[in-house]
């Protein structure tokens, strides 16, 4: 039995609720919303191949390694997509990944607000011992977030994987341990809660 069960999260800025396929149309909207997927670093669907991206996650979620999330923003628009992922049951770890916003939430609080939920919710209610992130080497943005969350740089996966262009992608891994999470959680709250 996976320790891990679909749960739907709720913040001020956010609300991550299990993926569906109904959700298509909203993905696929917050894709476009940037070219998101003509980064060449980043593995963001392009529209037409979102409905294929939702049946991975969702066989992935059946298969016990994945649950994948729809991500929407206050105003209950889709936003994006994320996931916990390579998930350990034995071993009580999983990573926080596959994650990607509409360029129009940049720099806002929701996705601060998203990974101190999804955090809590792995720290506190699955009682995990370790959250991972891994990013492309060359994505500095996604990586300079992950630090601002308070992830710690692990090391680096040279040659890990092959991206969809044939180049081969040094992954970044960072990670969040059990006893660091105190200090993250008052860290992040502290970011939602300053002034902008």
């Amino acid at each position: 039995m996976p320790f891990i069960e679909p749960v739907t999260l709720a913040g001020r800025h956010v609300t991550i609720e299990p993926l569906a396929r109904e959700h298509e149309s909203g993905i696929r909207a917050a894709a476009a919303d940037g070219e998101l997927w003509r980064l060449w670093y980043t593995s963001v669907p392009s529209p037409e191949r979102m409905a294929a991206e939702i049946e991975r996650r969702l066989a992935l979620q059946q298969a016990g390694s994945m649950l994948p999330f729809t991500v929407r923003a206050a105003s209950g628009r889709v936003v994006g997509m994320t996931t916990y992922m390579n998930i350990d049951n034995t071993h009580r770890r999983l990573e926080i990944g596959s994650t990607w916003y509409a360029t129009s939430v940049h720099r806002s609080p929701l996705n601060t607000e998203c990974k101190l939920m999804l955090l809590a919710h792995a720290f506190d209610t699955l009682d995990c011992i370790a959250v991972e992130f891994r990013t492309h080497f060359f994505n500095q943005q996604s990586r300079r977030a992950i630090e601002r969350l308070g992830a710690r740089l692990d090391g680096i996966l040279r040659s890990h994987t092959r991206a969809s262009d044939g180049t081969l992608r040094d992954t970044v891994v960072y990670s969040i341990i059990a006893g660091e999470w105190p200090a993250v959680r008052s860290h992040l709250r502290w970011q939602l809660d300053k002034p902008r």
